[in-house]
């Protein structure tokens, strides 16, 4: 069953649609498409309501393995200010029932699947039978929309992004992986500092020097969070210990205690550099509370554009 077609004008920024139909990982947009979505997600921002019945009839479904406020609330309200609708399903995916049945199931109900899931094979297995588009609101190796926020905030601040430094201090985990992937196709260096065994995907990091080559930007993995924040326009974290690892929280919290960002590492950065986190933050751990609540910080305008990019990724899905 195909996805239903909606067709709306825009003032200025025409949206293209998406060629690989999914969003199972950040490598779903190619470098053109990821432009062009930021480009629409600022212009969604400016003119919400031009967008009001955008994809009026247009229903979601969104399944939830993990707790969520962000990503299942920007999503319900995307859907409903675009002139839809979601509907929510929480707890394990394809224990009761095959994930294939799921999804055959879902895309004769509704226009598109956001799942939040444990494993990416979970997505993978989604998108392979599901003929309406999937969306990863999170997996174990990827967060691509918690980025596509990330880099339409990073705008906001700094214009265009090309040339910037991203440094990300903390696990190598699915937040990095999708920073990584982002930055190195859209020209901006990327520094990761991790403790020893805790770096990124040596796959996905393989990818993302692959890109950057090719931007002519470069991407730095190390152990030593000084390197990583030296001279970097942003300063990003996360939790130390994500959901599913919380019986290593507390060898987690001795290991990664050196990277925590306080007043001391941001101060290596740029004297304008900004302070990102994807939230929930556990303050005095990765960040310290001046740092968090200090005027460079811009978690909250993150957190809000999550709303913005996930109306541009629907309507270049769905539009």
């Amino acid at each position: 069953m195909a996805a239903a077609s909606h067709h709306f004008k825009l003032a200025t920024v025409a949206p293209a649609r998406i060629a690989a139909r999914n969003l199972r990982s950040d490598l779903d947009l190619t470098r053109d498409e990821l432009v062009d979505l930021l480009a629409l997600a600022s212009h969604v921002k400016r003119n919400p309501t031009q967008y009001a019945q955008a994809l009026a009839g247009t229903y979601i479904s969104l399944l939830f393995e993990k707790p969520s406020l962000r990503t299942r609330m920007t999503f319900e309200l995307a859907a409903k200010q675009l002139g839809g609708d979601s509907i929510l399903n929480t707890g394990p995916i394809g224990e009761r029932e095959p994930l294939k049945d799921i999804a055959r199931n879902l895309d004769r109900w509704t226009q598109a699947i956001v799942a939040r899931t444990f494993s990416q094979s979970t997505i993978d297995e989604l998108a392979e039978w599901a003929n309406v588009p999937v969306i990863n609101a999170l997996s174990d190796l990827y967060h691509p929309c918690q980025a596509l926020a990330d880099f339409q905030t990073l705008e906001e601040r700094f214009g265009p992004v090309g040339g910037l430094k991203l440094a990300f201090v903390g696990d190598g985990n699915n937040v990095s992986h999708s920073l990584m992937l982002c930055a190195s196709r859209l020209g901006v260096n990327f520094a990761v500092a991790t403790p020893r065994g805790y770096e990124p995907n040596a796959r996905i990091a393989a990818k993302a020097a692959r890109y950057a080559a090719e931007s002519g930007t470069e991407i730095t993995i190390t152990n030593d969070p000084a390197e990583a924040v030296a001279g970097a326009h942003a300063v990003y974290t996360d939790v130390w210990a994500s959901m599913g690892q919380e019986d290593e929280a507390e060898k987690r919290r001795s290991l990664f205690h050196p990277l925590q960002v306080n007043e001391t590492l941001f101060a290596k950065a740029r004297h304008d550099a900004v302070f990102m986190h994807c939230l929930p933050a556990h303050r005095g751990e990765e960040v310290s509370e001046a740092v968090i609540e200090s005027s460079r910080s811009v978690v909250f305008d993150q957190a809000e554009n999550r709303l913005h990019a996930q109306k541009a990724l629907l309507l270049m899905l769905l539009g």
